[in-house]
């Protein structure tokens, strides 16, 4: 087995992984939803118990793809053009796990700590 052979299953690991990240927190999500649901009747708290739990198990997954893509792209074809896809992939995934973590604490980062106070 060469060490292309190794990053590409390695990589693939990563998917899987984040893919598993992806459905229990799904599940979580809904389990939540159904307990968060017969014990208050509350719309907003249940939706809410979603959005934090699916949200952040979404949050997780996008960084283990990243992780997956680097191992996949760097450690098995580093030409310059398959480095360019990845930075720009990185970039989209990091501007979606901003945006997501943005949306589930309800402020920017740089506004959190003054929230606090």
């Amino acid at each position: 087995m060469s060490f292309d052979d190794v990053a590409r299953a390695v990589g693939r690991a990563f998917e899987l992984v984040a893919m598993l990240v992806l459905a229990i927190a799904f599940v979580l999500a809904a389990l939540a939803a159904v307990r968060t649901w017969r014990d208050t009747r509350d719309n907003r708290r249940t939706f809410n118990a979603i959005r934090e739990l699916f949200g952040g198990g979404l949050l997780i997954a996008v960084e283990i793809l990243v992780a997956a893509d680097l191992v996949s792209t760097v450690a098995v074809d580093p030409t310059l053009e398959n480095v360019g896809v990845l930075g720009l992939i990185v970039l989209i995934r990091t501007f979606l796990s901003f945006s997501l973590e943005t949306e589930l604490e309800g402020s920017f980062p740089w506004r959190r700590g003054s929230r606090r106070a």
